[in-house]
């Protein structure tokens, strides 16, 4: 994409470009979705070309169909964008996306579907999306007091992964820092796996769908990882991540650039 085509990106395409190159970006791309504006081939009543979407309207929504023959829903994050994909005049309707995904429920939708960068959206993720989880929520999972786990560092650094999951929790200034292992419960774990904990106050559960989120699309050959919650003064991983080990990631304090400004106290 040149300079000029940047240029002209509106919130939405942007956010859908970065979240595309970079996995830490993709919840951010999912809230500024929710909440924009986008543009479906159809009609709305008797109208015709530019229908703006009015409460209980009765919308008729164009289908196409992909190589396999399969039929999705497209829809488009501008009129630019929708012109460009099409050969002839056709009627569009202007509708807010929360409201296109909960009218076309169960049905799998593509964003740009011709452009450089898109999105196909199947209907359980939609379902994900409309419900507020970002991600998948947090398995709990109980380790008995009597197994003998062990944890150490992984022989091959995920490094993919950790940029990543260091550019999103940046985003997040509850959180504190963040720490990685290799772990191994014999008890109920064929091979060891990579072990994710993350220091924070306040939201957490929002931290780790959008984690969890990140992970799943960048851990090592789609090997399953687990994220934990690091507590001061818990034994268990919390002691292993806090007296063991250095955080891949961890909260730079505002400190010096007060001070630096001048709002720091004498």
């Amino acid at each position: 994409m040149d300079i000029m085509d940047t240029q002209q990106e509106n919130a939405l395409e942007q956010s859908l470009r970065l979240a595309a190159d970079e996995p830490a970006h993709r919840p951010d791309f999912f809230k500024t979705l929710l909440n924009s504006t986008v543009y479906v081939l159809g009609t709305a009543g008797t109208g015709k070309g530019h229908v703006t979407l009015e409460a209980g309207s009765n919308i008729s929504i164009a289908n196409w169909h992909k190589a396999d023959g399969s039929a999705v829903i497209p829809f488009f994050s501008s009129l630019q964008t929708l012109q460009g994909s099409i050969d002839r005049e056709e009627s569009y309707v202007e509708i807010p996306a929360r409201s296109l995904f909960e009218i076309t429920l169960g049905a799998p939708l593509f964003l740009n579907p011709k452009s450089p960068y898109g999105k196909e959206f199947l209907p359980e993720e939609v379902r994900h999306l409309l419900s507020g989880e970002i991600g998948q929520k947090p398995m709990q999972r109980t380790v008995e007091k009597d197994t003998k786990v062990l944890l150490g560092q992984p022989s091959q650094y995920p490094s993919r992964m950790v940029n990543s999951l260091t550019q999103l929790l940046a985003k997040h200034r509850n959180v504190k820092r963040a720490f990685l292992a290799l772990m191994h419960d014999a008890s109920i774990d064929q091979k060891p796996h990579l072990v994710i904990g993350i220091e924070a106050d306040g939201d957490f559960e929002r931290v780790m769908r959008e984690a969890g989120h990140v992970v799943g699309d960048t851990a090592p050959d789609g090997e399953p990882v687990d994220l934990c919650r690091v507590q001061e003064g818990e034994s268990g991983l919390s002691n292993y991540f806090l007296k063991e080990t250095i955080p891949f990631y961890e909260r730079k304090s505002a400190g010096w650039l007060s001070s630096l400004l001048g709002f720091g106290k004498a």
